[in-house]
């Protein structure tokens, strides 16, 4: 029999805990719960969970050290829920590592057909047909760049042999424009690329926003500016592709 998927709940509120444990264990996870965001962060290393709910506004650590410690230890898709719904605690969320950014109060159902759809999402692109690619699809799986690497069946990328710690999103986000080769990928593709649904086409400003986000983190962690990219360009007013041909410097 396999074994059921494991949740962490961070959240100092009881009655909040036990709501999200209850819609957690109906979708079929082992829940494991935490009233602070340090009790949290040794469940998150304890257990290894694949998703883990964090909330903001807790004693002692609050959501967003608690996010940045979990993500030092951990590539478990991230959900802050928060009653703080202004942009720059969004922003403040996504960059601390989060995958996605709920405000309360919020419906149960839609909560966990968020997380499922994180957990449907394709590792492999449908985009990859019919494109001429500068990004090479290498016999053994692997898809490069430049130098730039990612296998998505073995969830590992690379930027010069050098291995990189990216979150979920990040991999993912990745995967879609290594796939896409020399096309342009919206952010409105990407963020419908994120929830698993590439036929529906409502996308807020918010996920627009967050697309941005962790784009910036995607890009600090391969070491590169958006100003001076080697690897991903901006496309300005639609999203992002990978660069054609060589920098003088590598000429």
């Amino acid at each position: 029999m396999e074994e059921p998927r494991v949740a962490v709940v961070i959240e100092d509120d009881p009655d909040i805990r036990g709501l999200l444990s209850e819609v957690l264990t109906q979708g079929g996870f082992a829940v494991h719960t935490a009233p602070t965001g340090a009790e949290g962060v040794q469940l998150v290393r304890e257990f290894d969970p694949v998703v883990t709910t964090l909330d903001v506004s807790m004693p002692g650590m609050d959501g967003f050290e608690t996010a940045k410690r979990i993500r030092e230890i951990s590539p478990t898709y991230l959900v802050i829920l928060s009653a703080r719904s202004e942009e720059i605690d969004v922003l403040q969320g996504l960059q601390a590592g989060a995958d996605d950014y709920v405000t309360k109060p919020f419906r149960p159902r839609e909560l966990r057909a968020r997380i499922e759809a994180m957990l449907r999402r394709p590792r492999v692109s449908s985009m990859t047909a019919d494109v001429e690619q500068e990004a090479s699809v290498e016999e053994d799986g692997w898809l490069e760049h430049r130098g730039l690497r990612l296998h998505p069946g073995m969830r590992t990328a690379m930027a010069d042999d050098a291995p990189l710690d990216l979150t979920r999103t990040e991999f993912d986000l990745l995967n879609e424009l290594l796939a896409a080769g020399s096309r342009v990928v919206s952010k409105q593709q990407l963020t419908l690329a994120l929830r698993g649904d590439r036929h529906s086409d409502f996308v807020t400003d918010h996920d627009l926003r967050a697309i941005e986000v962790h784009m910036a983190n995607l890009r600090r962690k391969i070491g590169e500016s958006a100003a001076h990219p080697r690897w991903i360009e901006t496309v300005r007013g639609v999203g992002y592709r990978l660069t054609a041909g060589l920098h003088a410097s590598e000429a």
